[in-house]
């Protein structure tokens, strides 16, 4: 049996489209949160443009672990987040960091998925701000532009 820790998440500001890169440039040029290249090729999270996406495709909220990072041998951390979010037939897209975790969850979905989260015992903030940003923690958390 694996015990997680509670986790403290918060609900990142904007909505995200997942990708597969067809032109990698124009990947790195996006407004992208997470890269992650496989056998398969390259994998894009990036911010919904709205002006070239308009409301058409798969829209995401992301939430990042990342403000109080854990370490790598820490069992069950992600489990903790995907395994409450399964159990409440909530789909999600994963990227992790060595710090920390980016969970996605269809847009449309995202209240549900903070009051599963919530009810498994994580907190889940929906405060503003980006990792990285001066007095927020996270710093070292989702690389992104």
């Amino acid at each position: 049996m694996v015990i997680t820790t509670a986790q403290h998440l918060r609900v990142l500001p904007g909505v995200f489209r997942v990708e597969r890169a067809v032109d990698e440039a124009a990947a790195l040029a996006s407004s992208w949160i997470s890269l992650v290249r496989a056998p398969e090729g390259l994998t894009v999270v990036r911010a919904v443009d709205e002006r070239a996406d308009g409301a058409s495709g798969e829209r995401w909220k992301a939430l990042y672990s990342g403000d109080a990072a854990h370490a790598l041998d820490l069992p069950g951390m992600l489990a903790g987040l995907i395994g409450p979010l399964a159990d409440g037939g909530v789909p999600v897209f994963v990227a992790s960091t060595y710090d920390a975790d980016l969970v996605l969850v269809p847009e449309g979905r995202i209240v549900e998925a903070l009051a599963v989260l919530r009810s498994a015992g994580h907190r889940a903030d929906e405060r503003a701000g980006e990792p990285g940003e001066p007095g927020e923690p996270g710093e070292s958390g989702v690389s992104g532009r």
